[in-house]
């Protein structure tokens, strides 16, 4: 079966769906360690996310870093997408963290070794489920 946004796929516009879809999935469910804070619902939504974005983009990577927030230093995930010796940042969950937060270091995650347990993959398949089931609404809401 083929959704109607897996044709639109090309669009630039997809991105910008795809954050809406994730953003409407968050919960204290797709969050690590089910953390919730008022006002703040990409908190602990970075790996689960990042994962879904590299389902839709599979030629990006997973990138692990640590975010100075400028009280802690916190543990982040998000994808980068590598163009020739340069790399492209893709970060649907930055939001988390307050302005003026800064990544210190990263790493680029071995796809093939990400030795994810099984809380952590029920985590990132409930939210890839939470997104087609988006995805699945509004390609029935659109004109043939």
């Amino acid at each position: 079966m083929t959704y109607r946004h897996e044709m639109l796929r090309p669009d630039q516009n997809f991105m910008l769906r795809l954050r809406e879809a994730l953003e409407a999935s968050w919960d204290r469910q797709t969050a690590y360690r089910a953390v919730e804070q008022a006002g703040n619902p990409a908190l602990g939504q970075c790996y689960p996310t990042s994962r879904v974005v590299q389902h839709y983009y599979p030629a990006t990577e997973i990138i692990k870093g640590k975010v100075w927030t400028g009280e802690s230093e916190e543990i982040h995930f998000w994808n980068g997408l590598p163009v020739g010796d340069e790399w492209y940042h893709i970060d649907l969950s930055w939001q988390q963290f307050p302005t003026g937060s800064v990544v210190q270091e990263f790493v680029v995650l071995d796809r093939q070794d990400l030795g994810d347990g099984e809380a952590t993959i029920q985590r990132c398949a409930l939210l890839l489920q939470r997104v087609e089931d988006y995805f699945r609404g509004l390609s029935q809401s659109l004109p043939p």
